[in-house]
C-alpha cells in the first residue's frame, strides 16, 4: 500500500501539499532540508546534531534500510521524517520542516504516516529522541501521544543530553 495524499491548505491559491514515501532518489534533497531544518533550531545544542552532517548517501542509505516519508509543495520537498525499524517499534527520527513552512501542522502529517506505516507492519509502538535542550520538540511530540521513556546522555557527556520518547499504538 502506497500513502499518497494531499493534504488541504489554507489558503486556496496555494499549491497543494502531497504527502508520500521517500525514495533513495529523494536522499540529496532531504538531506539538505535536514541540514537545513536542524541548523534553524532555536538555538545550537552540545553536542552539535548529527543531522547537520547528513549527505545525500547517509539519508540514501537510512531510506533503503528503513523509509521515509516526505511532503512536497509544488514539487519540492518541504518537509520529511525517516524511520527505522528497531526491535518492536518503529523508529522515527530526522523529523524536518523547513523554516518557512513551520507553524502549519506539517508534523502531524509525518507523525500521522508513520503510524500508519508501523500498523501496516505489526508494530505496536513509535519512539523518537529529541534533545533535552529543546524542550518545545519534546512537547511537541508530546502533542501526538508520545511520552517520554527515558533520558540518554550523549558519549562523552555525564548529564542526560537525550529524551527518548515512546507512543504505544492502540
Amino acid at each position: 500500500m502506497e500513502i499518497r495524499e494531499t493534504i488541504a491548505n489554507d489558503a486556496e491559491a496555494a499549491p497543494r501539499m502531497i504527502l508520500r514515501p521517500l525514495t533513495v532518489a529523494d536522499a540529496d534533497e532531504a538531506a539538505e532540508l535536514v541540514r537545513t531544518a536542524f541548523a534553524a533550531q532555536s538555538h545550537a545544542t552540545n553536542p552539535p546534531s548529527s543531522a547537520l552532517s547528513e549527505t545525500a548517501e547517509t539519508i540514501a542509505a537510512k531510506i533503503a534500510a528503513g523509509g521515509g516519508f516526505g511532503i512536497f509543495e509544488a514539487d519540492a520537498l518541504i518537509a520529511a521524517a525517516l524511520w527505522s525499524l528497531n526491535g518492536d517499534a518503529l523508529h522515527v527520527a530526522r523529523v524536518s520542516v523547513a523554516p518557512r513552512r513551520r507553524g502549519r501542522g506539517i508534523v502531524r502529517s509525518l507523525i500521522a504516516a508513520c503510524e500508519t506505516e508501523a500498523s501496516r507492519r505489526g508494530v505496536r509502538r513509535m519512539t523518537l529522541k529529541t534533545r533535552l535542550e529543546l524542550p518545545e520538540n519534546e512537547r511537541l511530540f508530546g502533542h501526538f501521544g508520545f511520552a517520554r521513556l527515558k533520558v540518554e546522555a550523549h558519549p562523552g557527556f555525564k548529564a542526560p543530553t537525550t529524551a527518548v520518547m515512546e507512543k504505544v499504538l492502540r
